[in-house]
């Protein structure tokens, strides 16, 4: 579980998947002296019903809106994998990338979207997780895959535990009562995204943090789908 001088990478779809999903959770780590790495695969340059928006300039703009909430979050360093939003996949070219970073930052943990959820989904959530996980096991682990890492100094690297949000069928829930705000603060910074103002979405929000937080006996919290790789 998480304690303190921990890495923390976060793997996330889009810009604003992260904040939803675990926004708590990750100030929560943060304020509590582990450094938080986000990992955002796609450039979120679909993510508008605006359709006289440029895809180029939104993905500029969703990416300087990921740069201020990560500030919001605590977060250490944001990655950009800049991959077309809706273009995720199943392959290697994507999985070393993931796989790059699991073995550059070597982080004790790993958080991503659960990919698991049935019939109706997001294609990038899918592939986000389900790549996330196969490069935590084995990929990230094996000296044969990637070997190229290798000769760039980055040796292989076993994470010990997995968190999932946005799971179906979470077991393992964090109290965010006090940084929920924070999460907030974060999440209305992906201004494009807000389809409502603050003072109304905050409310919805409120009580899906509420909702689970009885789960676990929490005034607020966030739940997760929980691995433990080293046991």
């Amino acid at each position: 579980m998480v304690d303190s001088n921990k890495t923390v990478l976060v793997v996330t779809p889009h810009p604003d998947d992260a904040e939803g999903g675990a926004g708590g959770t990750i100030v929560k780590w943060a304020n509590e002296g582990n450094k938080i790495v986000l990992l955002v695969c796609t450039n979120g340059d679909k993510g508008t019903s605006d359709a006289s928006m440029p895809s180029d300039k939104l993905a500029e703009i969703r990416e300087k809106e990921q740069l201020n909430a990560a500030k919001a979050l605590g977060v250490s360093e944001v990655v950009f994998l800049r991959e077309p939003d809706q273009g995720l996949d199943d392959n290697d070219r994507f999985r070393e990338k993931v796989v790059r970073q699991i073995r550059k930052h070597k982080p004790e943990i790993v958080v991503t979207i659960d990919p698991n959820r049935p019939y109706i989904r997001h294609r990038d959530h899918y592939y986000c997780g389900r790549v996330t996980l196969d490069a935590v096991f084995p990929y990230a682990r094996d000296h044969k895959a990637f070997p190229e890492h290798l000769m760039e100094g980055l040796e292989p690297h076993k994470v010990q535990e997995m968190y999932m949000f946005r799971s179906e069928t979470p077991d393992f829930y964090v109290d965010i009562t006090d940084t929920f705000e924070a999460k907030m603060d974060a999440l209305y910074c992906h201004v494009s995204q807000m389809g409502r103002p603050r003072e109304e979405g905050q409310v919805q929000s409120r009580e899906r943090a509420a909702e689970t937080g009885k789960k676990a006996g929490y005034e607020l919290a966030e739940g997760f789908k929980y691995i433990n790789i080293g046991r």
